[in-house]
C-alpha cells in the first residue's frame, strides 16, 4: 500500500529502522551502509571534552585509503550516513574508502550547544580535529588520510592546518567554505547586529518548535522565519527562511528528500550564542583568525589562518552550491585569494549548479550531482 506523504508517518519510518547505538553519551547514529559495520572510538581531547569518533568498517579490507568526515556545527556525522537517501559515507565505501565520522563539540549528538563549559572555534582548532587525525592515524598505520569537511568544520580545518597542527594529509575537500568566510548579504545585518541583541537574552536558538514553546523568548524567531514562507513546518522555516535567525538559508528546499525534511529537528541541534562573536569577527575579517588572546593555551594558533595558508601541505578541493544563501561565494574568494597569493598550492573550485549550503551532502539527488566530484578528486591523489 502507497504511504501518504504525511511527515508523522514519514517521522514513524524513519524512527522503525534499527539505531547503531554508540558509547559515549552519543544521540543514537542511524545509518543504511549495506550491512557495513559501524565501529565506535570516543575519545577525550586535551582539554578533558568527550568527542565522538567511529570508523565504518568495510568487509575484510585494511588497505584502503581513510577519509575523516568532519560536520558543520550543530550537525553531526549523521549528515554523512543518512538512511533515506544515498549517503557519502556508502558512497565512500562503494569508491573504495574507509569512512571515518567525527562528531566534534559542536555536534547535536553531544549536549555542548546546550550545556556544559562554552567553547570557541579555537577550542575545535587546537583540541578537536588534530586529536581526531590522531586517533585516525594510530589505528590505520601508513595508510593515505583524507578530509572531507562541511562550513565550521572546514574553517577550524583551515585554522588546524595554518596552525601546522594538522600536516601530511593525502587531500582536502572543503564544502560552502575554508579560508575566507563571507556572509550571504542578507543574513550580514542579523548576524552582526541581531544575534548580539539576542545573546544577552537566551544562551541559544533551537530548531524544534515544541521545545521552544509558544510563550518562550524563542518563539520571536520562530514568527520571523514565518513570514512569507511556503513551508508550514516551523523547523523548515527557522532553518530555510532564518538559519537559527540570522536570514540566510541551509539548503534549498526541493533538493531534500521528504523523510530528511521530516526530521530536521533530529539532524540540527541548538545553536548557540556564545560562538557567535568569534563567527563574527572572522566574517568581518573575512579570515578564519583566533578568538583567545593572552591564553597560552592557544598560542599555537596563528592570529590570522589566511596569512599562513602556505602551510597547506596537501591539494584542496573548495565545493560550493550556486545558490549558497550562507557563506555565498566564500570558496570562490578564497580560490581566487589562495591561487593570486600562494600559486604553489593545489587549489581547485568547483561550483554545484543548483544546491545551496547544506544540500550538496544530504540533498536527495546529491549523490548523483556532487558526491562524485569528491570521489573524483580522491581518486586523482590516493
Amino acid at each position: 500500500m502507497k504511504l501518504l506523504p504525511i511527515p508523522s508517518r514519514s517521522a514513524r519510518r524513519y524512527l522503525a529502522r534499527p539505531a547503531l547505538t554508540a558509547p559515549n553519551g552519543l544521540r543514537p547514529l542511524r545509518a543504511d551502509l549495506d550491512g557495513a559495520r559501524i565501529e565506535h572510538f570516543p575519545f577525550r581531547a586535551a582539554d578533558g571534552t568527550r568527542l565522538g569518533l567511529a570508523r565504518v568498517a568495510p568487509h575484510g579490507d585494511d588497505t584502503r585509503p581513510a577519509v575523516l568526515l568532519l560536520h558543520g556545527h550543530t550537525a553531526s556525522a549523521e549528515m554523512f550516513t543518512l538512511p533515506e537517501t544515498r549517503n557519502l559515507a556508502a558512497a565512500l565505501l562503494d569508491a573504495g574508502y574507509e569512512p571515518w565520522l567525527l562528531d566534534w563539540r559542536g555536534s547535536c549528538r553531544l549536549p555542548y550547544n546546550e550545556r556544559g563549559p562554552r567553547y570557541s572555534y579555537d577550542d575545535v582548532s587546537l583540541y578537536d580535529i588534530p586529536e581526531a587525525v590522531a586517533q585516525v592515524r594510530g589505528r590505520i598505520g601508513g595508510r593515505p588520510l583524507f578530509a572531507v569537511a562541511h562550513c565550521i568544520g572546514a574553517m577550524t580545518l583551515s585554522m588546524s592546518m595554518a596552525a601546522g597542527l594538522v600536516t601530511g594529509l593525502a587531500g582536502v575537500v572543503a564544502q560552502g567554505v575554508f579560508l575566507t568566510p563571507k556572509l550571504y548579504g542578507r543574513a550580514r545585518l542579523p548576524m552582526h547586529l541581531g544575534t548580539e541583541l539576542l545573546r544577552g537574552r537566551m544562551s541559544h536558538q533551537v530548531v524544534d518548535f515544541k521545545r521552544a514553546g509558544l510563550f518562550s523568548k524563542q518563539s520571536l524567531l520562530f514568527a520571523l522565519a514565518a513570514r512569507g514562507a511556503d513551508c508550514p513546518d516551523p523547523t523548515c522555516q527557522i532553518l530555510h527562511n532564518s538559519a537559527w535567525g540570522t536570514g540566510a538559508s541551509l539548503f534549498v528546499h526541493d533538493n531534500l528528500h521528504p523523510d530528511t525534511h521530516d526530521r530536521l529537528a533530529q539532524l540540527f541541534g541548538p545553536a548557540p550564542f556564545f560562538t557567535v562573536p568569534h563567527l563574527r569577527q572572522n566574517e568581518l575579517a573575512h579570515a578564519v583568525t583566533r578568538w583567545n588572546h593572552g591564553d597560552r593555551r592557544y598560542a599555537a594558533l596563528p592570529e590570522n589562518a589566511l596569512d599562513h595558508a602556505d602551510r597547506i601541505d596537501c591539494p584542496v578541493l573548495l565545493l560550493s552550491g550556486s545558490q549558497n544563501k550562507l557563506w555565498a561565494d566564500s570558496n570562490k574568494v578564497c580560490h581566487e585569494v589562495l591561487t593570486s597569493r600562494h600559486p604553489q598550492l593545489d587549489v581547485r573550485y568547483t561550483e554545484i549548479p543548483g544546491y545551496g549550503h547544506v544540500d550538496p551532502f544530504i540533498g536527495r539527488g546529491a549523490a548523483l550531482d556532487v558526491f562524485g566530484h569528491i570521489t573524483d578528486f580522491l581518486d586523482t591523489h590516493r
